[in-house]
């Protein structure tokens, strides 16, 4: 079953063209880097794959079904999202904010049984947040809520898993452990991911496809050294860049900007 197929969507904001007759497959354990400027219709893709916003035109299917007609619990087990400026209570600890991804799993009591408990361990030692569950949110770093974002997100234990700039607050270290863990889930776990990501050179590390976003238009999709063309990207994004193959990583790309 294909997580998740995008077939000629558009949409609008008051009459606004925000997307444009977008298609696409995200495969089972496939990292699928979602690039373009800012105001390219990145983030509203995102809320239109998980559900949130329906479309104008055209169809999104989640395993074979439109969102709508997913139950919520039941679809909350199968995708889970970490949306940009997503909202916890200041006083709520590590451990409840992770907590609050087994809300799927929960019966009518809403008591966690251990395997809730397991699954939230699990994700909070993923993220490198174990020895920090008793601190309060309001006392955390912008680069630690990240990461106890997408621990919420993992304790959901989902087959798809839609980010929206997980590496937003976090430094070299942190991006890099992140989306490491990203890809090595994908691969072990076969779960699909569709990442927002702005730092084109972590998309070129990191994603097996790339989808380059433009105007609403998707303009080019496949393999990073397919994408990554400096000619594209100097249209794309203004300034002229130099691109070359990286020897350490099997010829992806490195972008730079072209300094005169």
């Amino acid at each position: 079953m294909i997580p998740l197929e995008v077939e000629n969507l558009s949409f609008a904001y008051d009459g606004r063209a925000v997307l444009r007759g977008v298609s696409f497959q995200l495969m089972p354990g496939e990292v699928l880097g979602l690039i373009g400027p800012n105001g390219a219709g990145k983030s509203t893709l995102l809320r239109l794959a998980a559900g949130f916003l329906r479309p104008g035109a055209g169809t999104v299917r989640l395993f074979g079904r439109p969102p709508t007609e997913w139950p919520p619990r039941e679809l909350a087990r199968h995708v889970a999202m970490v949306p940009q400026g997503a909202y916890i209570p200041p006083t709520f600890t590590v451990w409840e904010s992770v907590m609050l991804g087994r809300t799927p799993y929960l019966g009518f009591l809403g008591v966690p049984r251990e395997s809730d408990r397991e699954a939230a361990r699990r994700a909070l030692k993923w993220v490198g947040m174990a020895d920090l569950s008793e601190r309060l949110m309001g006392e955390l770093s912008g680069g630690e809520r990240q990461r106890v974002l997408l621990a919420r997100a993992l304790a959901q234990e989902p087959q798809c898993l839609l980010l929206d700039e997980p590496t937003t607050h976090l430094d070299i270290h942190h991006q890099v452990a992140v989306l490491s863990l990203i890809r090595r889930m994908a691969m072990e776990c076969g779960i699909a991911v569709l990442v927002v990501l702005h730092d084109l050179n972590l998309a070129a590390t990191f994603a097996d496809r790339l989808a380059l976003l433009v105007d609403g238009t998707l303009v080019a999709l496949g393999d990073p050294r397919e994408v990554l063309q400096g000619e594209r990207l100097a249209a794309v994004y203004g300034p002229s860049v130099v691109v070359f193959p990286r020897p350490d990583n099997g010829g992806r790309p490195a972008i730079l900007p072209r300094v005169s």
